[in-house]
């Protein structure tokens, strides 16, 4: 459901991707390793949309991102990717559910069919109790299960997590592990995770290792 071709990208005279070829199945697990600064993260903003490369094509669901238009590309990165970084970047003004309908919003749902949808998820993350705290109510492992659960509010195929438990105790971090194989098992998403924590790494479907701008 992801190719990734001759993927290359420069800041400068820095170049950080050398020709990455990536191709990733519907449902699949793929954690990607690598010292800092071997082009990982930046990998995951260009399959991502949130960048660009200078050169290659990327492709998911059978759909050229290259090909879009501005306005296409963020309604196709809403529709269809969900994001999950180390840092929860959950707004402090808002309340759980809020935060997690932001998306459905965005995709123009109506606030009781967005609300539904958060709720069942909130739910399925066991945060039902939680729903109306904000986050400074809430723990670390708690923040980035509502950051999990605004991911998916809009079902989409493909969640990319970058340092998703880098932030997290050793306990919150097993149990943020574990759910990511459980919404696999449940909604056939796919995941791309880059990580540093050798057991998220290794609990994956495949682990791919990249080291200076290439995968190995």
């Amino acid at each position: 459901m992801l190719k990734a071709k001759n993927i290359y990208k420069s800041y400068g005279d820095l170049q950080i991707l050398k020709g990455v070829d990536l191709e990733v199945g519907k449902g699949e697990i793929v954690s990607i390793v690598g010292a800092s600064g071997a082009g990982k993260s930046t990998l995951l903003h260009i399959i991502g949309t949130l960048d660009q490369a200078d050169k290659g094509e990327v492709e998911i669901n059978g759909t050229s991102i290259n090909q879009l238009k501005s306005k296409e590309l963020s309604a196709f990165r809403n529709q269809n990717i969900g994001f999950i970084f180390q840092f929860h970047h959950l707004l402090p003004e808002f309340t759980a559910l809020e935060n997690i309908c932001i998306p459905a919003f965005i995709a123009k749902k109506s606030k009781v069919e967005a609300e539904e949808k958060a709720f069942e998820l909130l739910t399925i993350l066991g945060l039902k109790d939680r729903a109306h705290h904000k986050p400074t109510a809430l723990s670390g492992g708690e923040q980035q299960r509502v950051a999990v659960a605004r991911a998916l509010i809009n079902q989409p195929d493909l969640i990319l997590a970058d340092e998703p438990s880098g932030n997290l105790d050793s306990q919150h971090a097993k149990e943020l592990h574990q759910l990511f194989f459980d919404l696999r098992d449940r909604f056939n998403h796919t995941f791309i995770i880059v990580t540093h924590n050798e057991e998220l790494a290794d609990m994956a479907d495949r682990k791919i290792t990249m080291k200076d701008g290439i995968i190995f």
